[in-house]
């Protein structure tokens, strides 16, 4: 029989002052959108203990953290910074690696639990591939950009857009692939995206023109240890 997991209790001797992982922790929650009572439900605390871990040096156990990153859709690594100067994939791989398709239905969760992505499309200069900070809108992919810029060019041209996550640990990971038509949103539609975002492009600037890609093709892959 399952037990259920016990509400971490206050850590102790915490110093007053936002860390790194609270930092992170702080930013992933308002990302998603989720108060810090969501949070302590999904994980099994309460909203306390996470204003405790966002606002104080703790040091939580290693079993809260896991918890706590897998309410996220993080790694460990992802929250406390551990892997964020190293570079992907340089892990060994596996003998027993397999590459497995992903359905339509799981692509489009996994595209549901990332914030940032790439787009590639054609110039007269040649092929770009860019990262854009984008958002669901239906079965829409959503981004902001500025409307001169390489990518708002591109509209009414067919082009792809790719995401994944690399697991450095274990040696394994995914992507999914989006190909359709780009297009300009109307500026109706514009602004009830605005509201809806839960947060504005990273590259600063002027980014107020709305484009989208209603996918024709949506694949994916994974590798997996058979």
């Amino acid at each position: 029989m399952m037990s259920t997991p016990r509400t971490p209790s206050m850590p102790p001797g915490g110093t007053t002052g936002r860390t790194d992982l609270g930092r992170r922790l702080a930013a992933r929650r308002e990302a998603l959108g989720l108060s810090r009572e969501d949070l302590g439900r999904r994980c099994g605390a309460d909203g306390n203990y996470i204003a405790y871990l966002e606002d104080h040096a703790a040091s939580p156990p290693i079993g809260t953290l896991v918890r706590v990153a897998d309410a996220l859709g993080v790694t460990v690594g992802d929250l406390t910074g551990a892997g964020a100067d190293r570079v992907p994939g340089r892990s060994t791989a596996r003998r027993d690696a397999v590459l497995v398709p992903l359905d339509e239905s799981e692509c489009r969760r996994l595209l549901g639990t990332h914030g940032v992505g790439r787009i590639a499309v054609f110039t007269p200069q040649g092929p770009a591939i860019l990262p854009v900070n984008y958002m669901l809108a239906g079965t829409a992919i959503a981004f902001r950009t500025s409307a001169q810029a390489v990518v708002a060019r591109a509209v009414g041209t067919e082009v792809a857009f790719e995401i994944d996550h690399i697991d450095d640990v274990n040696a394994d990971g995914w992507s999914v692939l989006a190909v359709g038509e780009l297009e300009a949103v109307p500026d109706d539609e514009g602004q009830h995206l605005a509201v809806m975002a839960r947060s504005q492009p990273w590259a600063g600037g002027i980014r107020t023109h709305w484009m989208k890609i209603t996918p024709v093709r949506l694949t994916g892959r994974r590798v997996v240890h058979g």
